[in-house]
């Protein structure tokens, strides 16, 4: 898949050595299709490191995917240098008035304070409050997830007694559901959070689809809307090495953290961590990509909800 970003994005020349197909502009401009418009709120502290995770997982599609990057206007971190934020990043305010086909909003390390506590979270309600309208389908992912269950229809989180660490093993529901085309029964995938979600609030809400869960963690992938909301509640995006440098930089600052589960070989984390949620993660991005953003976007913008609601009511 293409996808198009600045010319001199730092993770541009990471992606083009993994032999991943990155656009740039001016090349772009001379291709007579519309790119798809992929906009990534990233809450993430090391945003250079979630910039690639994210344009790999994006990366399985033969469309044209055109990448904005956005930024908290409320909050700036310390972990980024300004002069990148300041050179490939937006705030909510210079995008607004634009339609985007698709949005992800990532997790954030502010997972054990209250919602109505994190800095920015009167900005991030105005943002999912106006994708309902501006966005064909919205990805959210993680502590992303929980803020937008909360958001969107009232699902409360609780602290859990130790943090949920490690790859588990998920099982399919709905497996006719587009969204999880190319999936097996059962898959493996990265968790990385104190917090979970109120299961009884989430199967009492008759919005919501349950399409994955795990025996030992609870709820992964959740759907409402068709799609237009999308709910990942654990880290697909992540990595071979993610949960390693988070496991050796906690263990470093002498934080009580237990080993990754089903990480390391024999739990030895001097070896190699296996990788086995590649397939599932490509499958389910691509997926979303195709069959909720690609399928249902309009081609020229006007209002999103109408030409949405149109479109359904043709089918």
């Amino acid at each position: 898949m293409p996808i198009k970003v600045q010319n001199d994005l730092p993770a541009k020349k990471i992606m083009e050595n993994e032999n991943i197909f990155i656009m740039n502009e001016t090349r772009a401009i001379t291709q007579n299709i519309r790119p798809l418009q992929i906009a990534i709120l990233n809450l993430m502290p090391l945003k250079e490191d979630t910039e690639i995770q994210m344009m790999r997982s994006l990366s399985n599609t033969p469309l044209q995917l055109e990448v904005t990057f956005l930024t908290t206007a409320s909050y700036i971190g310390k972990n980024t240098p300004a002069s990148h934020l300041n050179q490939f990043y937006q705030t909510f305010d210079d995008v607004k008035d634009k339609n985007f086909d698709g949005l992800i909003i990532t997790g954030a390390p502010v997972e054990q304070m209250a919602y109505e506590e994190v800095q920015y979270w009167e900005e991030l309600t105005h943002i999912m409050d106006w994708s309902k309208t501006n966005v064909t389908s919205t990805l959210h992912i993680c502590w992303g997830a929980q803020a937008g269950l909360y958001y969107h229809y009232g699902i409360p989180k609780y602290l859990l007694p130790r943090k949920t660490f490690g790859i588990f093993e998920h099982r399919v529901h709905h497996r006719k559901i587009p969204l999880l085309r190319g999936f097996d029964d059962v898959f493996w995938a990265p968790h990385s959070r104190n917090t979970g979600v109120d299961s009884k609030a989430i199967a009492a809400c008759d919005d919501l689809l349950l399409l994955a869960d795990s025996p030992e963690v609870g709820e992964l992938i959740l759907m409402a809307q068709n799609g237009r909301q999308i709910f990942v509640l654990g880290h697909l995006e992540y990595d071979r090495l993610t949960l390693d440098k988070e496991y050796k930089r906690d263990i470093a600052k002498g934080i009580d953290i237990a080993l990754p589960k089903n990480y390391y070989p024999n739990d030895d984390p001097e070896q190699k961590p296996l990788l086995r949620w590649r397939g599932a993660a490509n499958a389910m991005y691509s997926n979303w990509i195709n069959y909720y953003v690609y399928q249902e976007t309009p081609f020229e913008f006007i209002n999103t909800e109408k030409v949405l609601s149109r479109h359904r009511e043709n089918k």
